[in-house]
């Protein structure tokens, strides 16, 4: 495809296609976030004839497509009218195709209905990555989310009840040192309402630089260093009461690989963490080096 660049994807879609639909982020607010704050980035639909041009190309190539990822950001700020076309080129295009993923803000839930995400479901948009980041509302209010707890937990569960699949993103370190325990146990308590089939903790970076992201909280925020990520990180594990959610903490942000299912995995996660804290030189980290974006 001829993509605006740049592009992201979840790490679990490195085997997918990457479609894009949407140019940047109709929101591009949240002070965490400089993945499209590049000029070429501003935000629009692409057109449907774009598409379906990509899409037989794609089919011509003789390539075999198994798994679709829309993006940039926000594809599901699109109405459900032009989802519908969307998915339904994508299955004639690509028939063999057997799971489509989006990210998903939870406000793009908000305007859709139960049995509207069935249909979207129903012609293969089964996964959505829902960046909630924090279930505390005063960090989300820092950060400029424009999302609430409440916000998060009602998207969740209208994901649910239409038999999709949700995977959820939590930023550990997102409250800094003096909101880190609100932050992790508020998380926790919105995972244990939403009980999501997916899990996984990023740490908060700033490679573009922290100034706009401080100013956010009023000077207030003090980043964790390595051992508070690991205390943070602990915290929200031991309040997490889930029944069965594939966990990862493996993105290249992370000091710390986690991988298990939770709650069955729970007691080993919790101790690969305390010896982190405990002996940090013998815990197999990343170095800073090998972290990234």
């Amino acid at each position: 495809m001829r993509y605006i660049e740049p592009l992201y994807r979840p790490p679990s879609e490195a085997r997918s296609l990457i479609l894009q639909i949407t140019n940047g982020c109709s929101w591009n607010r949240c002070t965490f976030c400089d993945m499209y704050t590049q000029p070429q980035k501003k935000f629009r639909p692409l057109p449907q004839d774009e598409i379906d041009t990509a899409l037989a190309e794609i089919a011509a190539s003789g390539v075999p497509v198994r798994r679709i990822f829309l993006a940039d950001g926000d594809a599901m700020t699109l109405s459900v009218r032009r989802l519908k076309l969307i998915l339904t080129s994508i299955n004639r295009y690509l028939p063999g195709v057997q799971r489509i993923a989006s990210y998903c803000l939870p406000r793009n839930i908000s305007k859709k209905s139960v049995d509207e995400l069935a249909e979207l479901r129903n012609l293969g948009l089964s996964l959505f990555y829902v960046g909630c980041e924090s279930g505390d509302d005063l960090v989300l209010d820092r950060v400029h989310k424009g999302e609430t707890y409440a916000t998060s937990l009602s998207a969740l569960q209208k994901i649910k009840a239409a038999g999709a699949k949700s995977s959820v993103m939590i930023l550990n370190g997102m409250g800094g040192s003096r909101y880190s325990r609100q932050h992790a146990l508020n998380s926790a308590h919105l995972m244990n309402e939403a009980q999501p089939e997916y899990l996984s903790t990023l740490v908060v970076s700033f490679p573009l630089g922290m100034e706009r992201y401080v100013a956010g909280f009023k000077d207030e925020f003090i980043p964790l260093d390595q051992d508070g990520l690991f205390q943070e990180m602990y915290q929200l594990l031991d309040t997490l009461d889930l029944e069965q959610t594939i966990f990862r903490s493996d993105h290249a942000s992370n000091y710390l690989i986690l991988k298990g299912t939770l709650g069955k995995d729970k007691e080993k996660l919790l101790a690969s963490v305390r010896a982190a804290i405990e002996n940090p030189t013998d815990a197999n980290l990343r170095a800073e080096w090998q972290r990234g974006l």
